[in-house]
């Protein structure tokens, strides 16, 4: 579970959809972002509401030819949080 708070900062009425992503270790050799969450959040012009949103262990796992099944990669994650995969503002990295 990823939690985190969003804000509307407008002066109007807004729906945001955060999204999450995850970067797997280079060892997973896989593309540098991948989706793995998102949540939608209605807010009032300067208002905060904390936002959790569920990402599940098989969402950050790769398909393993050799044994035939889904792996979790050993290393470093970076998961981050924001409006897109290019404005990723909150980050924090955790290991398996």
């Amino acid at each position: 579970m990823v939690t985190f708070t969003v804000k509307n900062t407008g002066t109007r009425v807004g729906t945001d959809i955060a999204e999450v992503y995850a970067s797997l270790p280079a060892a997973a050799a896989e593309p540098p972002k991948r989706l793995v969450g998102w949540g939608r959040v209605d807010l009032a012009p300067g208002e905060s509401k904390q936002l959790s949103v569920p990402v599940s262990r098989d969402r950050l796992t790769v398909f393993d030819e050799a044994s035939d099944s889904w792996k979790l990669v050993p290393g470093e994650y970076v998961l981050g949080v924001g409006s897109s995969s290019r404005d990723l503002p909150l980050q924090q990295t955790i290991s398996f």
